[in-house]
């Protein structure tokens, strides 16, 4: 009895397992959001896929450490951050400068594999977007970018009380965990 219970639940695993690219989003309008290889995901379903199959999706938080650190974070997302956030302000951007990060590929190579499913989450969607990228270039496959990010799409509804929030979607604003713990483990150590 207790080996067709587990041959039916390992059944159920890998029916789910195959079903997960029936998860991927459509491709977003926004060319900002979109990637070479092709593969978004909502943080909904980012979540899901990672839930599924915890030893070979993993999490990768490309947000500067100081978002990571003060908005929170996905509690299994490393964090690498594709751009540093500089101090400086730019005057006719108004918003501060956020240079490059020159070893985001070399890092993300130190942490994962090329053929590892990567989900790619930042923001809102389109510095995921540009990570997937240059992961695409260096060989990786199986990167996605999670298309409303963790904090989601800023809400245009003047109308609205939440107007000029980022409170439309997104893992912060789903159902997934989230924390501002900080996990020694996963957290970003420039150098390692």
């Amino acid at each position: 009895m207790r080996a067709k219970s587990l041959r039916i639940a390992l059944a159920a695993l890998a029916a789910l397992t195959l079903a997960l690219p029936a998860l991927a989003a459509d491709a977003p309008p926004e060319p900002s959001k979109q990637t070479r290889l092709g593969l978004y995901v909502t943080a909904q379903e980012a979540f899901a896929m990672w839930s599924a199959n915890q030893g070979q999706v993993k999490v990768l938080d490309v947000r500067t450490v100081e978002e990571y650190v003060f908005v929170g974070h996905a509690p299994m997302a490393v964090n690498i951050p594709s751009l540093h956030f500089s101090h400086k302000i730019d005057s006719f951007r108004k918003s501060y400068a956020m240079p490059a990060n020159d070893m985001f590929v070399e890092q993300v190579k130190a942490r994962f594999q090329a053929e590892d499913t990567i989900l790619v989450i930042c923001r809102s969607g389109q510095r995921s977007a540009s990570a997937v990228n240059l992961l695409a270039g260096a060989g990786f496959k199986q990167a996605y970018s999670v298309v409303d990010g963790f904090e989601g799409d800023m809400n245009k509804d003047k109308d609205s009380p939440t107007f000029g929030q980022r409170t439309l979607n997104g893992w912060r604003n789903s159902t997934a965990p989230w924390t501002y713990a900080l996990d020694p483990a996963l957290v970003y150590q420039p150098g390692i």
